[in-house]
């Protein structure tokens, strides 16, 4: 005897179309210190993240303008740019150009003891792209930095 199921290619269809409602928030924590240094140089976001949420700690002491550190994500071939043109802006700024498109999320600078967050759609990455987060505090984004990978 044969088992018939006619409800089944509803039930496939429904599977398809409620795919976006199994993707998920997520969220990472990165902590800077007084020592120009994050604790992460590799950041993993699956590919089923519909969002990521950045959480930065200033686990050092200093205060902002002497040792502020903020928390930039840029495609790599942006990041040099980028951090020269942070030495010229103001730390109301996150010494980063205002509105510039090749920013994708970055968090305000802050100083020791204090933490800031930023949450952006993972839609403005590509699965396998070349990205790079760094302090644009100046003089900090060529050793203070690290790849973010969206698998």
């Amino acid at each position: 005897m044969t088992r018939r199921f006619p409800a089944l290619p509803a039930l496939l269809a429904l599977s398809f179309l409620s795919a976006p409602a199994l993707a998920r928030n997520c969220a990472v924590t990165i902590e800077a210190t007084d020592m120009m240094a994050f604790d992460l140089k590799t950041i993993r976001v699956p590919g089923d993240c519909a969002q990521l949420r950045v959480t930065l700690k200033h686990v050092g002491r200093m205060p902002a303008a002497a040792m502020g550190h903020n928390w930039v994500l840029a495609e790599t071939r942006h990041h040099r740019e980028l951090g020269l043109a942070g030495g010229r802006m103001k730390i109301g700024d996150a010494y980063l150009p205002r509105g510039d498109a090749r920013v994708i999320a970055h968090t305000p600078v802050i100083g020791g003891g204090q933490s800031a967050e930023v949450v952006f759609p993972t839609s403005r990455l590509r699965k396998g792209g070349d990205y790079t987060f760094f302090c644009s505090f100046p003089g900090h984004w060529n050793m203070m930095k690290g790849r973010l990978v969206f698998e």
